[in-house]
This record gives C-alpha cells, sequence and structure tokens, in this order.
C-alpha cells in the first residue's frame, strides 16, 4: 500500500484573524490516505461579547442584538455578562442574526441651529421607542438590507442581501419535486411488520426505498418487502449483525454496509463491527466484503464506527482511522495509517461529494479538520480547521458543503449542535457561520457519528430546520406548534418566509424534492400523521398524504417517535420503522405490541 504523502506544512494565520481559517490544501499525489492536517494555529477567543437581549421576537427568528461598534479584543479581555436565559449570543463575525432598523431622529441644523425645545423632544423620544418596538416585533416579516455590512474574506459570504431580508430573491427557489399530490390524500394502514425477539439490545438503523422495494435491517440479515402488500421479497442472511449503513444508495440501487463477522452470543452479546460490503438491493445479493488492518489497530482488524458511499467510492471511518474501498470489486482506496500528529478519520460524509472529519493531536489538544476530498485518491482538495471547543462535527451536506458542531459543548440540550458551518467545497473558505440556538431550533445529531443528523436538510442554498415545539394559538393543551426556518448559507440570515406547521402539529423536514422539502407533520392526539410538500422558496406547502385517526390506527402510528425511528416517504407510501429493538418485558401485554415497522398509502 503506498504510504500517504506527509502533511502539509504550517499554514500562516488568517490574515483576517477569524478562527478556522482555511488551509491551503497539499499538493495531490496520487491516491492514499487523507493527507495529514497541520496542527493547530493559534486563535482569537471565540465570538463576539454576548449583548442584553432586544424587544422579544416573533417566535422561530432569532432575537435580534442591538447594533454595536465593531471591536478588537487583545490579551486580557474579559468577556461581558451573559444576556438573560432563552436569548441568542449575539451573532458571531461572520453569520448574522439580522438587526432591527435604527430609527431616524431630526439632525441638528448645521453651524449650531436652533436647539429642539423640552416637549418635542419628548414626543421623539417617544415616537423612536415605538418604532424601535414595532419594528422588533415584525422586522423579520418586512426587513430590508439590515445588518452590518462585513467583508466576505471574513468568511460572512460578504453578498448583498435584498430587500427580502434573506436570499433577496426567490424566483428560481422551490418546485420541479417527482411527488405530487394524489386524487385522494388519504391513507390507509397497508402493512405490518413484526418485532423480532432480541436478547438484549440491538441496533437496526437503516432503511431504504427502490422502485419496487422497502429495505429493512433485520437481525443478522437484511429484508427486503413489497412495497405495498408487505410480503418478503428476500431475505440477506450475514455472519453477524449490520452495525452502520449508508445513507446513500447508488443510481442502480447498491448499499454499502457494516457487519459484525460473528454472531453475537451471551453473557456480552457484543461483537466488533469490522466487516465492510456492497449489496445488490435490486437482487437482494452481498457483492462483496472485506476487512483491512493499520492505522491504530496495528495487525488486527480496523473498527468502523459508520460508513458511507460517494460516486464509485465506499468510505468507513472511526476511531481506529479510515479507509476507502472501489464500490465494485473491494479493493482499497486507502487504508489507516499511523502517523505522529495522532490524525485519523473518525467518518465520511458521502453524497454528491466525499467529506472527512479529521481528529488530530493528543487528547487534551485535539483539533478537528474538515477534507473535502478526491473520492478516487482521498486526497484533500480543501480543508477548513473547525474553531477551538469542537471535539466532534457532523457533516449534513457535502454539496453545498454544511458541517453541524456543538462549539465548546455549549448547546446543552443533547442536540449536538450549537452552530452550522456553511463552507466552500472547493477553497474550504468559511461562508457563513449560523448559531441554532437550542432553545429555538430543533434540528440533531449524534455528535461522535458523521453522519447521523436529523431534522435538518439542505437545498436551494439554504439550510432548512425546525423550531422546537412552542404553544399554538388557542393555549389549550396538546396545542404544541414548530415552523420551518429557512438560512441562506451564503450570508448565514434567516429567508424572511417561513412554513407553519399550523396548531397540534409539529414539522420534521425529511428530504429534498428537487427544489421542495419533504416533511412529516407529526400527528397530534385525535388526527393522522401527514405528509407535505414544502415549497422551498414560498414555503407554501402541499399535502401529500393524511394517516387514518381512528384510534387502533393511531396508536400504531403514535408507536414511532419521530426522534427515535426512520420515516421514509415516496410515491404515496410512507415507511416508519425502529432504529433499537429491546429484549421484550415480561409484563408486556398485546395492547403494548410493537412493530418493525409499518407502511401507509394512498393507493
Amino acid at each position: 500500500m503506498t504510504q500517504p504523502p506527509p502533511p502539509p506544512p504550517n499554514q500562516p494565520p488568517d490574515p483576517q484573524g477569524g478562527f478556522g481559517a482555511p488551509t491551503p490544501p497539499p499538493p495531490q499525489s496520487g491516491y492514499g490516505y487523507p493527507q495529514q492536517a497541520p496542527p493547530p494555529q493559534p486563535e482569537p477567543g471565540y465570538g463576539y461579547p454576548q449583548q442584553a437581549p432586544p424587544p422579544q421576537q416573533p417566535y422561530g427568528y432569532p432575537a435580534q442584538p442591538p447594533t454595536q461598534p465593531q471591536q478588537s479584543y487583545g490579551a486580557g479581555y474579559q468577556q461581558p455578562a451573559q444576556p438573560p436565559y432563552g436569548y441568542p449570543p449575539q451573532q458571531q463575525p461572520y453569520g448574522g442574526y439580522q438587526q432591527p432598523p435604527t430609527a431616524a431622529v431630526p439632525a441638528a441644523a448645521p453651524g449650531g441651529g436652533r436647539k429642539l425645545s423640552a416637549q418635542l423632544q419628548i414626543v421623539i423620544a417617544a415616537a423612536v421607542a415605538v418604532v424601535l418596538i414595532i419594528g422588533g416585533g415584525i422586522w423579520y416579516a418586512n426587513s430590508g438590507d439590515a445588518g452590518p455590512k462585513t467583508d466576505e474574506s471574513k468568511g460572512t459570504g460578504g453578498a448583498s442581501q435584498g430587500a427580502d431580508g434573506g436570499s433577496g430573491d426567490t424566483k428560481g427557489i422551490g418546485g420541479g419535486g417527482k411527488e405530487k399530490p394524489p386524487a385522494n390524500t388519504g391513507a390507509k394502514l397497508t402493512f405490518k411488520v413484526e418485532q423480532p425477539v432480541v436478547p438484549d439490545v440491538t441496533d437496526v438503523t437503516g432503511s431504504w426505498l427502490t422502485d419496487k422495494a422497502y429495505v429493512k435491517t433485520g437481525v443478522n440479515a437484511i429484508v427486503a418487502y413489497d412495497r405495498d402488500k408487505g410480503s418478503v421479497l428476500w431475505t440477506l442472511p450475514l455472519t453477524g449483525q449490520v452495525c452502520g449503513s449508508s445513507r446513500h444508495l447508488t443510481a442502480d440501487n447498491k448499499l454499502a454496509i457494516l457487519f459484525e463477522a460473528k454472531k453475537r452470543v451471551a453473557p456480552r452479546y457484543y461483537q466488533q463491527c469490522t466487516e465492510v460490503g456492497v449489496v445488490d438491493l435490486n437482487a437482494g445479493k452481498l457483492l462483496w466484503s472485506t476487512s483491512v488492518t493499520g492505522g491504530t489497530a496495528g495487525d488486527q482488524k480496523v473498527r468502523f464506527g459508520e460508513v458511507t458511499l460517494s460516486g464509485k467510492t465506499v468510505a468507513a471511518g472511526g476511531s481506529d482511522g479510515g479507509a476507502a474501498f472501489d464500490i465494485a470489486n473491494g479493493n482499497p482506496r486507502w487504508k489507516p495509517q499511523a502517523n505522529d500528529q495522532g490524525c485519523y478519520d473518525l467518518g465520511y460524509g458521502g453524497g454528491e461529494g466525499l467529506v472527512a472529519v479529521r481528529k488530530c493531536g493528543t487528547y487534551d489538544a485535539q483539533y478537528v479538520m474538515i477534507q473535502n476530498l478526491d473520492p478516487m485518491t482521498g486526497a484533500p482538495v480543501s480543508q477548513f480547521k473547525m474553531p477551538t471547543g469542537v471535539k466532534y462535527a457532523s457533516v449534513v451536506s457535502t454539496k453545498p458543503l454544511v458541517v453541524a458542531a456543538d462549539v465548546g459543548d455549549s448547546a446543552g440540550d443533547g442536540s449536538g449542535i450549537s452552530d452550522f458551518f456553511s463552507l466552500d467545497e472547493k477553497t474550504g473558505k468559511l461562508k457563513a457561520k449560523i448559531t441554532a440556538d437550542a432553545d429555538q431550533y430543533a434540528a440533531r445529531c449524534r455528535s461522535t457519528k458523521v453522519e447521523s443528523c436529523t431534522k435538518v436538510v439542505v437545498g436551494n442554498g439554504r439550510l432548512y430546520v425546525p423550531t422546537e415545539e412552542h404553544e399554538g394559538s388557542t393555549g389549550e393543551f396538546g396545542d404544541e406548534t414548530n415552523e420551518l426556518i429557512a438560512f441562506d448559507l451564503a450570508t448565514g440570515k434567516t429567508a424572511p418566509e417561513k412554513a407553519d406547521a399550523g396548531d397540534k402539529y409539529s414539522l420534521i423536514p425529511l428530504r429534498m424534492d428537487g427544489g421542495n422539502v419533504i416533511a412529516y407533520k407529526e400527528a397530534p392526539y385525535n388526527q393522522g400523521g401527514r405528509i407535505v410538500s414544502v415549497d422551498g422558496g414560498t414555503m407554501k406547502e402541499t399535502l401529500l398524504l393524511e394517516n387514518p385517526a381512528d384510534k387502533v390506527t393511531h396508536d400504531v402510528e403514535k408507536g414511532f417517535s419521530p426522534d427515535y425511528a426512520e420515516i421514509l416517504y415516496g410515491d404515496g407510501r410512507v415507511f416508519m420503522s425502529d432504529m433499537m429493538l429491546s429484549k421484550p418485558r415480561a409484563s408486556a401485554s398485546p395492547a403494548d405490541k410493537e412493530y418493525l415497522a409499518v407502511s401507509f398509502s394512498t393507493h
């Protein structure tokens, strides 16, 4: 195996002084393990000081920070007092909450003209206060190009903003999806898959749709079901449990998986995740499987934590390092390599591109690099150093490149997200940083998994994120609702349009469909759940499917919480499945029956 090229030399600090300055990629020198990232650069303190809260904004939009002159912070700078709980901190220098306009006041006459009377000053002051209060309440609905103009070289995106306060023009955004509403959107429960009995907790994450089958991870197997009848089309037995799988399929329905070399047995009920393979979902066949040695695993098999695919490459990563394989035959493209900087590929984001999340350094001085790779050689095309305080990062999208991280463990809600980073995949430059206040936004990422984010999608040059649930318009019990918000990836600013779930419903984005967002509207206590298509530009929704409201069917649907289940929609059918199985409870009654997967259909 060809050794990887040496790491790039240390780069000078970013002349603009911002954290996370991109480092130019090293020379491309044939295939091999991605080249080593440089040691961390000295960085200025993270962020600007936080400010006292402004007037409250409508729910779902960031609170507006007051306009402050930009400052330079040197050694000995002390952080000012924190704002009250529930308000987001002032936006960092590249990313941005929009700022409310400053009300104009009459200027004094040139040359020391006549002073205003005391009574007139009181009237003007009151008018200014009213303008600020009203502006604070409706600014995002009617904002113009407010907010400070910042230099593009500092990672703000730099593009001037249009009069709508977002991307400036929704023409060409949204629409073009394949999913169309049927003549009758009312769905019926078409099939249920019994939950298999397991002796201990078993991860069954993984489900996929083809034009003929619904495919689901089972116990020591992968099983395909007829999309309409639920009858088994094929079963693929494996040597052990599936322990990782790609979210992405090839155009001809090839799937990358990880699985264990042996079946789990008592008393530990555990096996190492070492085998990589590719499955043909059309034929139900394992095309090849392999394992590798190297890196920190030495002569032992490398243990992997997750796998993905991009183009003709399968890539698997974990704490032992990363490896990649030719999707056609399993031949290695690169393997983990030991290095004196302690660098390894924790995992990869796939799809249209291949992006590595690479950890380097000693335990008490680790840093994280985001590397956009050539999927055929592993050579970095570009790279970006995450800010100090980032221990893990998750890839939301590879093209455009969007990464999520919990900076300094500041999210505090277990979501794994405090900020989204919009990066230029060609240069590694930061375009925008979007602060996602954990009290406001509901997207989630498993921090130790690179490709695990849910409740967030990317398309149309926008990031679509739902807000947390909050009280609806009636204030009655069970009246919670939320909104779907869009952020411009070039500027980090919110688009003026948003989608309201409506009282008693909560919108959860599932995937993009052309320029539209396919979303699940979680069922309230007295209605069935819905699948809607949200226009990515206007944020207007179209109903595609509505599940039955009768108690028996409703209870089946409510057995699959969006936080702990996989939800797929395609061609008038919605499939819901468990991700984790547990040993049956001895006290369970027939009424407590649980299912591995269920399907609802309008056909």
